[in-house]
């Protein structure tokens, strides 16, 4: 396979989303791959990683396109599910919640002409890391609102409007080429790229996210120690992270200024030990301390 093309992204960072687009050796920059290859007769395959498939990992693809997170707030429901190869409309959806998200604290170009260019090269990253699925996962999540009793039976169609999505690499194989300092284990599950449109901000949408992730990894059957990165001017989110368990392994040198990015945390959680069938797989959160 050719080597991706690279496209250098801007240093600056979304101060809320947590957009740690960094498939390169350049934290700033995204790995672009060419369209997928046709998959092969022996049924490997794949999209854009062209990532060869074992039936257990066609069994795990399974898995994957069946998951569902269901959580019930007095506002609203949120489900999380995997995006599928066949999600176009969700896909491009998708694009404009991430390119609006990563523009927000952009000072230095116009927002509308930037979020373009991310929006092209967004959508190019999304289909390769797709095609590295059961390795890797993007997670949507969709909301609908709290209805009254003589309208619930007319809303019940459809899975409401798209309010969140994150990024789960589940092992080395779905990992980020050279992932942000400091720099995870690439063997362990990690996620990345999270972030809750703003107008379901302070809902609580953030947390119940985040344990959609680590409900994934657990179903997934992957390790179960998870890393992640956090900013370290993110003070709520660094604060949900410590709540939901999430400790400090190591912090960035403050040389990475030098790169024109902001310091950051990496964090690490080791999930409970869950035996097949129990659905206790991450800790409950207070939705009245913390709102994401």
């Amino acid at each position: 396979m050719a080597a991706p093309a690279l496209l250098s992204l801007s240093p600056a960072v979304s101060r809320h989303p947590h957009l740690l687009f960094s498939h390169t050796h350049s934290p700033r920059c995204l790995r672009l791959a060419p369209p997928a290859a046709s998959s092969s007769p022996s049924g490997g395959g794949g999209g854009g990683g062209g990532v060869f498939l074992s039936p257990t990992a066609l069994s795990q693809l399974d898995a994957l396109a069946a998951f569902r997170y269901a959580h019930s707030f007095p506002h609203g429901s949120l489900t999380v599910r995997a995006l599928t190869p066949e999600d176009d409309a969700e896909a491009d959806a998708l694009v404009r919640l991430l390119a609006s998200s990563f523009s927000e604290d952009v000072r230095w170009a116009p927002a509308q002409r930037y979020a373009q260019l991310l929006a092209f090269v967004i959508r190019r990253y999304l289909h390769e890391r797709r095609g590295l699925a059961p390795h890797a996962a993007v997670l949507v999540g969709f909301y609908k609102p709290a209805v009254s009793a003589a309208a619930e039976g007319e809303d019940d169609e459809g899975e409401g409007e798209m309010a969140c999505t994150a990024e789960v690499s589940l092992d080395a194989v779905g990992a980020p080429g050279a992932p942000p300092t400091p720099t995870p284990p690439l063997d362990f599950p990690y996620i990345c790229n999270m972030t809750v449109k703003t107008s379901f901000r302070r809902r609580g949408i953030g947390k119940q996210l985040l344990k959609a992730c680590e409900d994934l990894v657990v179903k997934m059957d992957a390790k179960t120690r998870v890393y992640l990165h956090c900013r370290i001017i993110d003070q709520v989110p660094f604060n949900m992270y410590k709540k939901a368990g999430y400790d400090i392994v190591q912090t960035d040198s403050i040389f990475v200024w030098l790169s024109l990015q902001k310091r950051k945390h990496l964090m690490r959680k080791e999930l409970p030990q869950v035996s097949v069938g129990s659905e206790c797989t991450t800790i409950e959160f207070d939705d009245n301390i913390l709102t994401g």
